[in-house]
């Protein structure tokens, strides 16, 4: 098939190019702006946009399918004229859903830790030689890319509740009916399209009716809602599961199972109720419970997902994809627990739409308490990209409570490092990028 991507620089967009070309269609894109490492993978491949910008020539009548970003706009020159000559438009779950409709589906979803349990799920069924496609939110140790579709007759889904298209308002993970589901938890996050709990919850209702019927829903006991959602829905097979047990011993946790330890790489409440979840499915797929936790011994994380990027001498530094209350809030407690006798430096960039907004601040209020000295920053800049009202200091700091905020990164990073003590943990949480600063220059 000949294949445009409108709005091909994205995370997710620009792994779906590579790997459509990689299984021989004719690709090509469009976008008013890529950034690193998007930029270089496609140049490398000949697919980066000899133009930046959008130009309604692009399409013509030869185009077989659309693809359609959620960084476009629904008056988008490109996508007009697509609609105009009547061409197939998709979003990119619409299009993975087609192509594996012949599949067996495990889908993540949740509030947090999709990323994480989807990962953990790949890692088993990678060292258990079971052959699978999957559609992930970050780049994984050992995959080249972000998005695999073959003939395998297993695909492993992390299911986003964000709107599939400006032209699609539907959550992506409606797109997927799944036969196996997880739900992580519930917690509210993008209030731009969901500005009540109450519809925010209703898509992962929805999404739980999507599951097959004979099929199962995994989901995180300790959530009301989901118990609530659970306890409500027909005609599938219902899991919970809870954190599990492990301890920490010398830095190390360990999950002991069945009189046999296993020493885990990963840390943290959150990462075992993850490890939890994963392990019901792959346990569902075929795979023993001792097999899926000794194949997790060598599970190293994930990107931007409590990545250790730095360790030497008392010194570590973490970076972390949290942004939302719950998620910096666990991270935080996390990282904390785990290094109880290092001075815990919190920085959090404020960045999503979310988190920018002035009636989603006390939601924040004291997620950063664990911590020993917390910072909040957040870039003016952004306010205008997003077409907000800017916050004030005042204002973020009153909401958070016990944070010092820094608009200017200059000063946010020379502040941190003259904080620094022998035996001193960074824990930077953003899901942007710090404004291009290099998080090794705290060391």
């Amino acid at each position: 098939m000949r294949i445009h991507l409108i709005s091909i620089g994205g995370a997710v967009m620009h792994n779906l190019a590579l790997e459509l070309q990689r299984i021989g269609h004719q690709v090509t894109g469009s976008d008013d702006e890529i950034f690193e490492p998007s930029k270089s993978r496609l140049a490398n491949a000949g697919l980066h946009p000899d133009e930046m910008g959008w130009n309604a020539d692009r399409i013509t009548t030869d185009i077989d399918r659309i693809i359609l970003g959620m960084h476009a706009r629904e008056d988008n020159p490109e996508l007009k004229r697509a609609q105009e000559l009547g061409l197939v438009i998709q979003s990119f779950p619409e299009f993975v859903s087609e192509q594996s409709a012949d599949k067996k589906r495990v889908v993540v979803a949740g509030s947090h830790g999709k990323t994480s349990t989807t990962a953990m799920i790949m890692h088993v069924l990678r060292k258990q030689g079971i052959d699978f496609d999957y559609l992930v939110g970050s780049k994984l140790e050992g995959f080249d890319l972000m998005v695999r579709l073959s003939d395998a007759p297993l695909i492993i889904l992390e299911g986003d509740e964000y709107l599939s298209s400006p032209i699609d308002r539907r959550p992506k993970f409606l797109w997927y009916k799944p036969h196996i589901a997880i739900i992580t938890g519930i917690a509210w996050d993008h209030i731009n399209v969901f500005p009540t709990f109450e519809m925010y919850v209703n898509q992962f209702q929805n999404f739980a009716k999507t599951v097959l019927p004979g099929g199962s829903l995994i989901y995180y006991d300790k959530d009301k809602n989901l118990k609530k959602i659970a306890s409500v829905i027909e005609g599938i097979h219902l899991t919970p599961y809870d954190g599990g047990h492990h301890s920490i011993e010398d830095g190390q946790a360990i999950i002991r199972y069945k009189d046999q330890n296993y020493p885990m790489q990963v840390f943290g409440q959150h990462n075992f109720e993850n490890m939890s979840a994963a392990v019901r499915v792959c346990f569902e797929l075929g795979v023993p419970m001792e097999d899926a936790l000794y194949a997790l011994t060598s599970f190293e994380g994930t990107a931007k997902r409590l990545e250790k990027v730095y360790d030497q001498n008392d010194l570590l530094i973490f970076r972390d994809f949290a942004h939302s209350p719950s998620k910096v809030r666990a991270t935080v407690n996390a990282v904390k627990s785990t290094y109880p006798d290092h001075h815990v430096i919190a920085v959090l960039e404020l960045h999503t739409f979310s988190s920018l907004s002035k009636d989603f601040l006390p939601f924040y209020h004291e997620t950063m308490e664990a911590a020993d000295q917390a910072f909040v920053h957040f870039n003016k800049h952004v306010f205008e990209l997003k077409r907000m009202k800017v916050l004030s200091s005042e204002e973020v700091k009153t909401q958070f409570g016990h944070v010092e905020v820094e608009t200017d990164i200059e000063a946010l990073w020379t502040r941190l490092q003259s904080e620094r003590t022998d035996k001193t943990v960074y824990l930077m949480m953003s899901s942007g990028s710090f404004g291009g600063k290099n998080l090794m220059d705290l060391v």
